[in-house]
């Protein structure tokens, strides 16, 4: 009985630091987002003034 608790008290604890590590990789991630195209806002915009 005390083998299986020590087992799952290991589990649980790599389990852990796998997730803070994971976690904290990803709040690391700088995301970036790509400028609008022009020639696609500009082509909307026209059809909109056209109609």
């Amino acid at each position: 009985m005390v083998t299986v608790l020590i087992i799952s008290i290991i589990i649980v604890l790599l389990v852990l630091i796998v997730s803070l590590k994971v976690t904290n990789k990803a709040y690391q991630y700088k995301h970036t987002i790509d400028p609008p195209a022009e020639d696609l806002n500009h082509s909307k915009h026209e059809r909109k003034t056209d109609a």
